[in-house]
């Protein structure tokens, strides 16, 4: 083989346009060309090792496949949750009930809570891994030591009490020519769950930590020891695959992060998310756009109230105004998931 290899050569990930174009790809691949059969702890599941694929623009960050159902709400949810740095299983139980089945005493999430681990300081530290990356990279723009591990030595030494043990081992950032790139390794995806919601959050980071240093968003490459599907899954991955096969799926553009996100954004978006959460609150385009948040986390705010309605108010059908102030793409996924609800906003 030549040693001047092409950019998109075979040693590089290849290239998606979206995260459901590469999402589609995968669950091909393990479903019809397995290396491995396996069943760690009765879960059976199809499995490839070694994947990795790359999107040149990480924005492109939800999956518009009807068959999947993908939930918005819980993407917004759980990115919020990581870049606050929590691991309270109030929030993030809320919007996956099964969540709990992962926490040891009843109120805390451990190894599924990444943020924690990324946003928040270490025991006996006051300044938190992703703030210590900030700092090189503001000294060192080339610098290739901006990593934050995750996956840890007291995963392994837990392995028999905890039920949740870290999937994600870690962030790599990497500025060049303007641009953040981020390549991030998994141990393990499950490639119709896990890998959804992963992927919407860590580009989600990736393009905070682009804000905060006031670079452009680059590439985003995933890596993955394990990429499986479990059989339980086997039926809508089968329904996902002949959807794909039946014609392209409809494109909608994500929008930018403001280059004025910062932690006190989080915040005051989380502030109002408990308030809806809690239904101490219950609040209409008005109200949203009255809290002086920038349209982008706005969004996020009116996928909330969508979620209050459907889960306290029990809604039939929800309020035609909130749904209409969504971007195209999250009214196309709130439709999907729940029809009778949204379906109103389905085009």
């Amino acid at each position: 083989m030549p040693a001047n290899l092409p950019r998109d050569s075979l040693l590089a990930p290849p290239s998606f346009p979206d995260l459901g174009a590469a999402y589609v790809a995968l669950l091909r691949l393990a479903t019809e060309e397995p290396q491995f059969r396996i069943s760690p702890r009765g879960n059976t599941a199809r499995e490839v090792i070694g994947v990795a694929f790359r999107l040149p623009d990480p924005r492109q960050r939800l999956p518009y496949v009807a068959a999947r159902r993908a939930n918005p709400v819980f993407h917004y949810a759980e990115a919020l949750w990581y870049l606050a740095g929590r691991r309270d299983l109030a929030m993030i139980g809320h919007y996956a009930p099964s969540m709990a089945a992962s926490s040891r005493d009843g109120l805390t999430v451990d190894g599924s809570a990444y943020g924690a681990r990324i946003f928040a300081p270490a025991p006996g530290d006051d300044v938190a891994p992703f703030d210590r990356v900030l700092e090189l990279l503001r000294r060192e723009r080339d610098s290739k030591r901006a990593l934050i591990p995750v996956f840890s030595a007291r995963e392994l030494a837990g392995l028999k009490s905890n039920p949740d043990v870290a999937c994600l081992a870690g962030l790599h950032f990497l500025p060049r020519d303007g641009r953040l790139h981020m390549v991030c390794s998994m141990r393990a995806n499950d490639l119709d769950c896990g890998l959804l919601s992963d992927v919407f959050s860590f580009t989600m980071i990736q393009e905070y930590a682009a804000v905060r240093l006031g670079l452009e968003l680059g590439t985003y490459t995933h890596y993955m020891g394990s990429a499986h599907v479990n059989d339980h899954d086997a039926d809508r991955v089968g329904r996902v695959l002949a959807e794909a096969a039946a014609g392209e799926a409809p494109a909608f553009p994500f929008p930018r992060m403001p280059a004025t996100t910062t932690t006190a954004t989080v915040s005051h978006v989380l502030e109002h998310e408990e308030l809806l959460r809690t239904n101490r609150a219950a609040y209409s385009v008005e109200d949203i756009s009255a809290l002086g948040l920038a349209p982008y986390w706005e969004q996020a705010l009116l996928l909330f109230e969508v979620h209050r309605q459907i889960t306290h108010d029990k809604a039939e059908r929800v309020d035609a105004g909130v749904l209409a102030a969504l971007e195209p793409g999250l009214r196309w996924l709130l439709a999907r998931k729940w029809p009778a609800a949204a379906g109103a906003s389905s085009r």
